[in-house]
């Protein structure tokens, strides 16, 4: 009766403090460079050394430029954390793929496609959107400085086991729809807080369906529900998708692994504290119209009306930042920046599809595009398929690795006032930069918006 959540769980506590919280082992810390240089401060003040350093995989991605990065970074701020955790991790003997390392990215692409996230595995790092790793068959979620600090020196942390719930998606997606989609109706279905103090199973024909990118959008924003987490069962797919990564298992390592992983299920009549259950019929798609990623819309829908009394402040708030309107179509709206990119659609999937709609058409001359791969090893099979190519001859340039416009966190900064189509994972006010304005959407959402200078159904591209 026991919940795959259960399952994974349960396999790595080490004890459970008496009316307090589970010691659970952690098999990989992964640091950047904005969380974790408190974490190295305190180690170092204590004498300590990291307890399993080869569990511990160090990169930049958030101040990482995504233009010259050959250069030095011209940004202080970001120079001096970016070096900080190349210091750092040459102090501790931690594994650090630096800037223009070819290994190099956001840590949340790269963990993935190297085979460091493993079904069956704990994965922690000081960053909400860890529940990425969720899609290969991890228990895997943010973290905060301290509790880095703690795994560091003792692979474990002290946790309070969250509830479990398993989402359940239906049927077959509309061609048009992506895991994006999937992601941003859920969240207006539950709003970012209805995942709160739960840990999310993924399932049903849709999530089956899925690649291994979609898998990887969809456990992405988990957290924008509110959820500690989401993942996916492993399944052929995750096999295909694991089999000869760098640190993947390997031969009869390998035969042994997808046996034990195969075993990563929730039973039959496995119980969750809650039970959710959709229809792919109903998703079609979604773009956001607010300023948190709940407030989202199907790309024909009008935005809604102003909500109950007690709510209606922050609706209009939200709206007046936007420079909308409740019942308001947003088709047509005319769009200044459009992003493809973030650990969210910065994978290799995400650019064919952007592809796919530009192809043998022109970018909007008014639009700023940014097309920024997740890791170096995503921009080189962009070149390989001949993708660079088709985007060239539309008129978009392909910028290095990194976070890039998810965040005000680098050089690629939305002016105030502009209107960005983004492919990333949070519409906050300032996300983008002061003042921005951020519509989050699906790649092929993205590229119909570049190449038509307005909120394009992409459908009729297709």
């Amino acid at each position: 009766m026991n919940t795959l959540f259960d399952k994974i769980w349960d396999r790595h506590v080490v004890q459970q403090v008496a009316d307090g919280p589970t010691q659970l082992y952690i098999d990989r810390l992964y640091c950047h460079e904005v969380t974790s240089p408190q974490a190295f401060d305190g180690m170092r003040a204590r004498g300590l050394k990291c307890f399993r350093p080869d569990h511990i995989v160090c990169m930049p991605d958030h101040n990482t430029p995504t233009h010259d990065q050959d250069k030095p970074i011209s940004d202080p701020v970001s120079k001096k954390q970016v070096d900080t955790l190349e210091r750092n991790a040459r102090e501790f003997g931690l594994r650090h793929y630096g800037m223009m390392s070819p290994d190099n990215g956001i840590i949340h692409v790269v963990g993935p496609e190297k085979g460091l996230s493993l079904p069956g595995m704990t994965i922690v790092c000081g960053d909400s959107h860890t529940s990425t790793h969720g899609a290969v068959g991890a228990v895997a979620f943010g973290i905060g400085t301290s509790e880095v600090e703690m795994v560091m020196a003792s692979q474990c942390i002290l946790q309070q086991k969250p509830r479990s719930m398993r989402i359940t998606i239906n049927g077959q997606l509309q061609r048009g729809v992506t895991a994006k989609d999937v992601a941003l109706f859920l969240m207006s279905q539950l709003t970012t807080s209805g995942a709160t103090g739960y840990f999310v199973e993924y399932a049903g024909e849709v999530v089956r369906d899925m690649s291994m990118e979609g898998r990887l959008t969809l456990c992405n924003l988990s957290i924008e529900m509110g959820a500690r987490g989401g993942f996916i069962a492993p399944d052929e797919t995750t096999f295909a998708y694991l089999k000869g990564r760098e640190f993947a298992p390997k031969g009869a390592d390998w035969e042994r692994a997808v046996a034990y992983w195969k075993t990563l299920r929730s039973d039959e009549d496995a119980v969750f504290d809650k039970e959710l259950i959709f229809s792919a019929k109903d998703i079609e798609p979604r773009i956001t119209y607010g300023t948190n990623p709940g407030m989202g819309i199907g790309i024909t829908e009008n935005i809604p009306s102003a909500p109950s009394e007690g709510e209606s402040a922050g609706f209009m708030k939200a709206l007046s930042y936007m420079g909308f309107k409740p019942g308001e179509k947003l088709l047509g709206k005319t769009v200044d920046y459009v992003f493809l990119g973030a650990c969210t659609n910065g994978r290799i999937e995400d650019f064919r599809a952007f592809a796919s709609i530009v192809k043998g058409r022109k970018k909007a001359s008014d639009v700023v595009a940014w097309l920024v791969p997740g890791s170096w090893a995503v921009d080189r099979q962009i070149r390989e398929e001949g993708l660079d190519k088709v985007l060239a001859e539309a008129g978009f340039q392909i910028r290095q690795p990194g976070c890039s416009a998810c965040l005000a966190m680098n050089d690629d900064k939305v002016p105030s006032g502009k209107l960005s189509v983004s492919t990333s994972n949070r519409n906050f006010e300032g996300r983008q930069g002061p003042g921005a304005r951020t519509i989050l959407a699906s790649p092929l959402v993205a590229a119909a918006a570049a190449v038509t200078g307005v909120i394009t159904d992409p459908r009729v591209l297709l």
